[in-house]
């Protein structure tokens, strides 16, 4: 089994690298921020991850296959998240205290904060009384802190 090392953007791909195959791998925002273990790529590919301590895959990232000529392109699933719009200065960081305090994952966007549909996040924007609405959208963690704990 090929055991993927390095992530790669299609324009640094090595030269061999430009002529493989192509196929995708389709994860969540939780899978990608796994940088070990099995894979398979949405065409039956399997392969393995054991990539540096704190990466974390985004779309468009690479994962050359060498050995069976292949690059596998990383897709963001979308899925259910919260959509916040902080009004002000101040409630962008009341409301990012409030979700980070609680160890929510959230994505920082041009309009505003995006936390996934996961247990305890509901619960934390209705108690903090943090307007939102719903959508489906690929998230992407804002960052990856790895082996964090208190």
């Amino acid at each position: 089994m090929t055991v993927i090392e390095q992530v790669l953007r299609e324009d640094a791909l090595p030269a061999p690298a430009r002529g493989y195959a192509r196929d995708t791998i389709t994860l969540g925002w939780d899978e990608r921020i796994h940088a070990h273990g099995r894979r398979r790529s949405d065409g039956g590919v399997a392969f393995g991850l054991s990539l540096p301590r704190g990466t974390m895959l985004r779309g468009g990232d690479c994962l050359v296959l060498d050995e069976s000529k292949t690059v596998v392109l990383v897709i963001e699933r979308p899925e259910p998240v919260f959509l916040i719009e902080p009004r002000t200065p101040q409630e962008w960081g009341l409301l990012a205290y409030h979700i980070g305090n609680r160890h929510q994952p959230l994505m920082i966007t041009d309009a505003g904060i995006v936390c996934p549909d996961v247990a305890g996040v509901e619960q934390l924007l209705e108690q903090q009384r943090i307007p939102f609405a719903r959508a489906t959208l690929a998230f992407t963690l804002a960052t990856s802190v790895s082996g964090h704990d208190h």
